[in-house]
């Protein structure tokens, strides 16, 4: 299935590769950059916090219009589409893509084999690219939560002595 730009327009492939896009890094960037390489026109789907919090049980660091400011600013994406639903076959209906980019964490588990079934059936072919493992967003939340957390004892301490001085 290829996409006409408009009349007399050459025929191309639209890709599509969606991602919360948090806390961006290396990852993000490989996967656009990658997709980009297999597509004439690439569409990032960003998903909204809200999807994000069903998907991943908690909200994106980085709020959606900054994470599609940034998303619309990598030189590798066309456009940037704000994902709503968690239905990525109801997203196909809106932005009608050829392939469906994805990093390779996703083959072989259910939810990835889901995905190529309910594709097949549109003729859109899921492309998988290595997942870059050392560095995720996951790890990066965990690692800013970690730092978060002396600091918010070392405030609490700072705190507890002003208050007990205070009653002296």
């Amino acid at each position: 299935m290829q996409q006409s730009r408009g009349a007399g327009a050459p025929l191309h492939t639209v890709g599509y590769a969606p991602g919360v896009y948090d806390l961006f890094h290396v990852g993000h960037l490989n996967i656009l950059r990658h997709a980009r390489s297999r597509c004439d026109y690439l569409v990032a789907g960003v998903v909204s916090d809200e999807m994000a919090a069903l998907a991943k049980g908690r909200r994106p660091v980085i709020p959606l219009v900054e994470r599609l400011e940034i998303i619309r600013s990598v030189r590798y994406v066309d456009a940037a589409f704000v994902e709503t639903v968690p239905d990525k076959l109801e997203t196909w209906q809106q932005v009608r893509f050829d392939v469906l980019f994805k990093g390779d964490d996703w083959r072989g588990t259910p939810k990835g084999e889901r995905l190529e079934r309910d594709f097949a059936t549109v003729g859109v072919e899921v492309v998988y690219f290595p997942y870059t493992v050392h560095t995720s967003s996951t790890q990066l939340r965990a690692a800013l939560d970690a730092l978060a957390a002396p600091a918010a004892d070392s405030s609490r301490n700072h705190f507890t002595e002003n208050a007990a001085q205070n009653t002296t």
